[in-house]
Order: structure tokens, then sequence, then C-alpha cells
């Protein structure tokens, strides 16, 4: 009990230090639970809604096939169940503007991608409409409402019965785009209206458990040769599924990397300041030794600062995480995914490890202090250790320097190196704080640099892509107030590289085309060319390509038939956003594969003419969609916005670790010092000069430890970049000098407000106490 109220009058007297130590908990704690949170709970709810509504392993396009094909087709091995249904694109007039609709048939006996009923319920006659609830809210329509919409040129009306989300929109597009762009689903028995007969052009296949879906997709294509065929998707190349898994992927790696840094910067701060009060006892642990206290129940004493320290940090990390994080992670859930009923919940399971791993290394840091002094005879600890002999510094060898030293200078530096261990404990503190807050700040710069590159790559006012089996190359005229047009072509392809492979884009374009900008790894502009090609560096760096080296593509359009090439690879490009393969039309012929565009890239004369050329590719059938330079723009400002909030908090983090780390070594630095600087207060040095005494030793100490922090600073920063990319996703691998000196800056601030906060330790230093405490 006596030993209890010790550890409480241990936190009252220093009560700075014990917060600050929870504090470093805390922001491990945060991160650790608020990620895990994220992670797991994203994961799960996506696995169990996809397969509840049983998302299409593959999604097979015709231009028209009848219900006998289809069931024909059913038949085929692999295929677990098919269901055909007719997708036609129609558009929806507002009083400002047009929107986007994908409509679905919903097929008899519907067991593939079954829709999820937000309000109302489904249709039950031709002229009823499931709508998207995003896009009807955006738009404020409501269930048993009318709209008209224009769908092969007819004017059509439709009542709303009901609102929906389904597995197969659980992300519409890059920006979740609600207001331009939705989907609908209506019964079978509308299509006649619709086509002009009872037909279907979209196929969805469920196959069976263990199926090579590339094998089934062989399998229907080598089927359907005497039918319309035009085109296969399998699910994980389809945008919602892999842009959802990308992120799941993502959260994963960070749920691992961060916490992870984040723990060991605590197990150091923890094991350095632990082994320092211990050392800074060593007087007390000879008293109670001399009381009888057996050195077990001493050692338990230590070990329970840890312990308690830990626990309240991780409740406190927890609280915070549950506050804080939980509802971001909900917000931003719901602006990047349609989710349904999607919930985020904090197990109290994830308190846990944080209280574990801080109190195991604090545990340790006690056990390793504690044993050399508990060794000692009781007589022997009370005493102080006797001062170490030191030899003369450096630079009191070097004639004249030492000399024009001022005394107070001359007490820093002997103190200094009088105590290496003290200051070595110092150092490392900061060189990890700064570390951290290296890496927070580069990545945060790094994903700006992202967002910034999407208007720098692209230069186009207009993009234009078209259906299946249409192209540019149809529209014959051009409208007025087009200064440059340029064709292009996207493929999907698979990249091989012995038994690895890895579904990739190849986009051709004419090497005149200056509406699309490539950078190498220096940032430099660089060409296209007609003998080779470009090489997004994501690719590179994960399968060790160079310059020069030959690189193997799969067509996996159903048209080429799977063939498969070798490419020269002319450079290695850095692209940060959507990384893609890059050729010319020249060099794709020459290696025997037709060139057949299907967007159309537009740079206007001036801004006013924009709106009316969209208004002419709008009312072109073939054009499926159009993207313009608000589009780019949101699209990075989405990025940016979707990610700031994390990277903020990690710097607000690094910053509290920061000072967390400082405010403790500082701390018992002056407790260590109490009667030296009591000998200074007596010799009637003033309180101000004593201060500068303390805390410029603290402003050289974090000096020195920048120095450290530098190199490690960058390595570290390199390792969490490398965790945070993937083939489909560069983030950049540069710190800048105005990254490294914000790190800086803010390890001196934050090294001068813990000075400022233990002015008061210094001031309120008893002299008779610290003077007579080796009586």
């Amino acid at each position: 009990m006596k030993l209890f109220i010790k550890s409480l009058r241990d936190i009252r007297q220093s009560m700075g230090q014990f917060i600050a130590f929870v504090l470093v908990i805390a922001v491990g704690a945060f991160f650790y639970t608020g990620l895990i949170t994220l992670s797991d709970n994203l994961g799960s709810y996506s696995n169990a809604y996809f397969k509840e509504h049983n998302l299409s392993d593959l999604n097979v396009y015709y231009s028209e096939i009848s219900q006998q094909d289809a069931q024909a087709l059913s038949k085929i091995n692999g295929i677990n169940k098919l269901e055909a249904r007719y997708t036609f694109d129609a558009t929806q007039a507002f009083d400002n503007n047009q929107a986007a609709l994908k409509i679905h048939s919903i097929p008899a006996n519907n067991e593939i991608n079954t829709p999820a009923i937000i309000e109302g319920s489904f249709p039950v006659k031709s002229d009823e409409i499931l709508l998207d609830s995003h896009y009807a809210k955006e738009h404020q329509l409501q269930v048993g409402e009318q709209i008209r919409i224009v769908a092969n040129g007819s004017n059509l009306a439709f009542t709303i019965s009901g609102l929906t989300e389904n597995v197969e929109y659980a992300k519409k597009n890059a920006i979740q785009d609600h207001k331009s762009s939705g989907f609908a689903y209506m019964l079978e028995e509308a299509i006649p209206e619709i086509s002009g007969s009872f037909t279907y052009n979209e196929l969805l296949i469920d196959a069976q458990d263990g199926y090579h879906i590339d094998t089934l997709g062989q399998s229907i294509e080598a089927q359907s040769k005497a039918l319309p065929y035009l085109n296969q998707i399998s699910k994980e190349r389809s945008f919602s599924y892999s842009q959802l898994q990308q992120t799941i992927y993502n959260n994963k790696m960070m749920s691992r990397v961060i916490p992870l840094v984040l723990f060991i910067i605590e197990a150091v701060i923890l094991f350095l300041t632990m082994s320092r009060i211990i050392d800074s006892q060593r007087n007390q642990v000879g008293i109670m030794k001399a009381l009888g206290v057996k050195n077990r129940s001493i050692m338990l004493h230590y070990m329970g600062y840890p312990v308690l320290v830990g626990i309240l940090g991780s409740l406190l990390g927890y609280v915070i995480a549950a506050i804080v994080f939980v509802p971001f992670v909900e917000t931003s859930n719901a602006r990047s995914y349609s989710l349904p009923d999607i919930e985020f919940s904090l197990s109290l399971l994830y308190v846990v490890p944080p209280i574990l791993i801080s109190s195991a290394f604090g545990i340790l840091s006690c056990y390793l202090s504690g044993r050399s002094i508990l060794k000692e005879r009781a007589a022997q600890a009370m005493r102080h250790k006797p001062p170490k002999k030191m030899k003369k510094l450096l630079i009191e060898r070097i004639p004249g320097i030492w000399g024009n030293i001022s005394y107070s200078y001359k007490l820093i530096l002997r103190n200094i190196f009088l105590n290496k261990p003290k200051a070595l404990a110092s150092i490392v503190a900061v060189v990890v704080s700064t570390v951290l807050l290296i890496t927070a700040f580069g990545t945060q710069t790094s994903l700006l640099k992202v967002a910034s590159q999407v208007e720098e790559v692209y230069a186009y006012d207009l993009r234009i892509d078209y259906k299946l089996g249409a192209s540019p190359e149809s529209t014959a005229l051009l409208p007025d107030g087009i200064e440059n047009s340029y064709f292009l072509s996207t493929f999907p392809v698979e990249f091989v590289k012995g038994d690895e492979s890895e579904i990739a884009t190849l986009i051709v374009t004419e090497k005149e085309n200056n509406l699309i900008h490539f950078f190498d790894e220096q940032d430099k502009q660089i060409a296209l060319q007609d003998h080779g090609v470009l090489v997004p560096k994501s690719y590179a760096d994960h399968y060790q390509i160079a310059e020069g080296d030959l690189i193997q593509l799969v067509f996996t359009a159903p048209e080429l038939a799977n063939k498969t090439v070798e490419m020269k690879v002319l450079q290695i490009t850095n692209q940060y956003s959507n990384p893609s393969f890059y050729v010319t039309p020249a060099y794709l012929q020459s290696l025997g594969i037709d060139y057949i565009p299907n967007s159309l890239l537009v740079e206007t004369s001036n801004v006013a003419d924009v709106a009316s050329t969209r208004s002419f590719f709008e009312s072109e059938q073939q054009v499926e969609t159009i993207s313009d330079k608000i589009d780019l723009k949101e699209s990075a400002q989405y990025i940016v916005k979707q990610n700031s909030f994390l990277f903020i908090m990690f710097i607000v983090s690094a910053a509290v670790l920061s000072f967390g780390a400082i405010y403790t070594i500082s701390s018992i630095n002056i407790y260590e010092r109490n009667r030296e600087l009591a000998t200074l207060k007596v010799l009637g040095y003033p309180k101000q000069k004593i201060n500068r005494l303390i805390f410029f030793e603290n402003i050289v100490l974090t000096a020195l430890a920048i120095l450290v922090a530098l190199p490690i600073g960058g390595y570290m920063f390199t390792l969490v970049v490398k965790a945070l990319s993937s083939t489909h996703q560069q983030i950049p691998n540069q710190l800048n000098l105005v990254v490294i000196l914000a790190a800086v800056v803010l390890a001196f601030v934050l090294t001068i407000l813990s000075n400022l906060l233990l002015r008061r330790k210094v001031n309120h230093i008893n002299m008779i106490e610290s003077l007579k405490a080796m009586e």
C-alpha cells in the first residue's frame, strides 16, 4: 500500500511527464484502433455484401442475343448460373444540366447482382423503375414521382417504384459524382418499348467455385462465334470491384505500417525514459531496500508505472478514435462508395494490443534498468554515484578556441560529454520524433503531388469516350471552335513476367498528341516514339524493368484472342494516378495489331467554345461519356480530400509524439541535475541564466539529433512510400527541401515549447533539499 502511495506521489510530482507519456501511448492506440477498424469492417462488409447479392463473376456483352441463345450458353462447363438482361443508356434533362443513366432490365428469377432496396419496392409494372438512391437524393426525386428520360431517340416516362443500391455500382465513377450519372432497373416487359423487340445484350455469369474465370471467358467466346459478340469484363477488371479491392488493400497496408512505426517509436521513448526514471531514483531504491522492502516488490512497483500509463493511454486513444476517427471514416466511406447500411464500430478487443505492447516494453526497460541497482547493497544504492573522471575534450586540445568560449558554454559542453548516455537518450528520442515528422510531412506532400500531376499530364479540354463497337473516326465533321483533336484507344492487357502476371491497361495514341504529357523519373517531359513502349514507374519498380528491356503483354480483349506480344521499353515514366502503358499506332501495327480508336481528345480554341463542343458530342448517340478539365480538377481534389484527414492526423500525432519525447527526457534531465542547479542558484546565478544553461543544451542536442535524423528520415519515408505504393498507384518518392525544413523547424519549435513549460520546474527547485540530499 505504501508503494502504491509512493507511485501516486511520483505521478503527482511529475504530472506533466505522466501526461506526456499517456499522450504518446494514446497516439499509437488512436491510429491502431482507427485503421484496424476501417480495414476489418470494410473488408468483412464488402465480402458479405458481394456474397449476399451475388456479384457477377463475368459480364458478357453482345449487340443482341435471344433468350434461346442465352439458355444454350448457360450449359457451358464452369457456369453455375447465367442471367440475361438488356442494358441501355439514357439521359434525363434538368433545368441547368443533363444527367446520364445506365438502365438494366431485371432478369426473371433474379439471383445475380440483386438490388438492395433502400426505399419503396420492386417494379411490378412495365412503366415503373427502380432508381439509384444517391442519384435520386441529388436531384430530389421521390418514390411515386414520375420521371422522363430519352433513350434510343424515344422520350419515355417511368414512375419511381423504389430507390436502390447495387453491388455492381459500389463505386460508380472516380469521384462518385451522383449528379451527372446514375443507374436504374426496370422489368423485362419494358424491353420491347426500348429496343423494338424482346432481346438481350448482356449476360451475367455466376461461375462455379474454383473455376478459372479466364478459361470460362474463353469458352464463352468460342461458343459465341455465330453470335454478335462484343466484349466481356471479369469481376476483377470491373471499375467498381477493382477500386474497392484496391482501397481495402491500401487500408490493410496502412493499418499494418503506420501503427507499427508508431509502436516502435513509443517503445523507444518508453524504454529510454523508464530506464532514466529508475536510474534517477537509485537513492530511493536504496532507502526501500534499507526499510526491508523485497527486491521483487520494488521491481513490481516500478513496472506498475508503464502498465498504468499503457492502460490509460490505450483507453484514451480508443476513446479519441471512437469520437474522431470513426465518424470521419463513416463520412469518407459514404462519399467514396455506395455500401448500404455499412457500420464502423470499434471492438473493445482492439485496445488490447496497444496495452500489451506498451506495457511489455515498459516492463522490459524497468527490468533491464532495475536489476543492476537491485543487486547493490542498500547503503551503496543510497549513495550518489561518484562523479566520472573526464578527459579533455577534443575542442580543449585546439589552441586558441577553448579559452575564447564563455564559461556558460563550457558548462554545457562538459555536461553533454560527461553524461554521454543521458545525451544519447535525448538525441535518440529527438531523432525518432524528427524522423516521424519528416515521414508525415513527406507523405502528405507526395499525396498533394499525386493530385497536382493530373492537370500537368492532361492538357485537353474534353475527352469523349465512345460506346462498344463505335469509333470517333465515324464522326465525319467536328464542330467549329476545336483547336486540336487526337484519337486514343484503350486496350485491356495482362502484363506477364516469368510466373507472375497482372492486369494492366495499354493506351494507344499518336506521338504528335500534345494533349497528354509524359514525364521521366526526374520529372522532365519526354515524347512518345514509334519504336517502343512507355512503362509506368510503378510497374518498373515492382518488376525491375529498365530502359531497353523487353516486356510481354497479353491482349485480353476477346477480338484479339489473347494475342501475346513483346515490346521494347522506350522509357520509364512517372504516372502517379491510373498508371498505363503507352504506345503509338505505328508501333502497335508493327506488332500485327490493328488500331481502332475508341476515344477522342479535344482542345478548344477558347473557354467559351467548351460548352458548345460538349453539347455537340452529347447529341451523338455513339458517345458514351464526356469528361472535361473540371472533372480532372474534381478528381484531383477528391484524392486530396479523401486522404488529407488521415495525414493531417498523422502530422498532429507526430507533433504530439515529438513533444512527449522531448518533454519527458528534458524533465528527467532537470530532475537528475537538481543538486547542480541548486548550487548555481546559491552561487548567485540568475534564473534566466540557469534556464539558458539547461535549455540551450536541449537546443544543441536537438540540432545534433536532426543531423542524424535527416538520412534516417529519408530512409523511413522510402519504406512508407513503398508500403503504400502498388503497381496501380505510384506515390512520389522524393523529399523536397520545404518538407525537410518544415520538420526541422517544428522539431525546434517543440523543443522550445517544452523548454518554456519546464521553466517552472527549474524555478521551483528546493535548494536546501537538493543540496542536502547526499546527506
